[in-house]
């Protein structure tokens, strides 16, 4: 299946991209924004992409233009790896989050309930367990945690126990019968949403601890941004974009002690400025590619 690129335009309209800038990718996909970036910058410019899926990496593998790079690594050693390319100050770094339509599409990958397959979930599968081999070794109490806190799941009770109940008549090894399970244990759901949505989606993002990787990658984004450089970041998510709202948020106001007094001109400045207000997908966009209809996308500047 194509993958669409979500906020194509935006993002790389957010970005600033100047045409001998460096920039950063630290989600391929399948290149849609680093295209995009690429056809802005000029002959000195440079960008250096990263991501975590092998399949990713091998797509990237095919650009064949000196100003890019393409590197197999997970965002959470952004900075480690600027370094290994020699790379010290960036103009914008971009994260589109969450999974592309070809590992959802492809049932080998584990990632959909739609498609019966080995539960493996991993983005990077040279490494980690699988979502199987997780469910396989978890207490219920786990299992109860990670699809409450990152499923946000009020059945999570009764789907851990349906699943250690199911483990111990003979285990659960694909996509399919975790489905079924969670489908029995769940009583009512929302309208056009499938019962194993949430806790499929708890366990993608515990399997590749997500929401760690995105607090590890925000700082080191920041911390390699030259002043005026943009960080723009793509959530698909309340979790995403709820660490992604904060992180700006906190580093847009002065880092001040309490009730220590200062004068005005004695203030420290903040590292971040808000740029607008978030931004969502329109609605021709949605109608073209229903994926993009739970995005949104923040922007930030660093300041001097």
């Amino acid at each position: 299946m194509e993958h669409r690129t979500v906020l194509l335009e935006e993002a790389v309209v957010a970005l600033n991209v100047k045409p001998d800038g460096t920039y950063v990718d630290a989600t391929y996909g399948r290149g849609g924004h680093s295209g995009a970036i690429l056809a802005r910058l000029g002959p000195r410019g440079r960008l250096v992409a990263l991501d975590r899926d092998r399949d990713a990496v091998a797509a990237g593998a095919g650009v064949a233009d000196g100003r890019f790079g393409i590197h197999h690594a997970r965002f959470g050693v952004l900075a480690e790896l600027l370094v290994a390319q020699g790379v010290t100050e960036v103009d914008g770094v971009l994260f589109d989050l969450g999974v592309s339509a070809p590992q959802l599409e492809e049932a080998e990958r584990g990632f959909s309930f739609r498609l019966d397959a080995p539960l493996d979930m991993r983005m990077d599968r040279t490494r980690g367990v699988t979502a199987a081999e997780w469910l396989a070794g978890a207490s219920e109490a786990e299992i109860k945690g990670v699809i409450k806190t990152y499923g946000e799941e009020r059945f999570a009770g009764q789907i851990a126990k349906a699943i250690v109940g199911a483990r111990a008549r003979g285990g659960i090894r694909t996509t399919g019968e975790l489905a079924r399970i969670v489908g029995a244990a769940v009583r009512t759901r929302e309208a056009q949403q499938d019962p194993a949505t949430r806790t499929f989606q708890a366990i993608r993002i515990h399997v590749n601890q997500e929401l760690e990787e995105l607090s590890l990658a925000l700082p080191q984004a920041l911390g390699v941004l030259r002043p005026a450089g943009r960080l723009v970041v793509i959530s698909f998510h309340s979790l995403e974009d709820r660490i992604v709202k904060r992180f700006m948020a906190a580093h847009a106001r002065p880092p001040v002690p309490d009730r220590l007094p200062l004068r005005a001109h004695e203030m420290p400045k903040p590292d971040l400025a808000i740029l607008g207000k978030p931004i969502r997908p329109g609605a021709a966009e949605i109608a073209a590619n229903p994926r993009a209809r739970s995005a949104i996308m923040r922007v930030a500047e660093k300041l001097a």
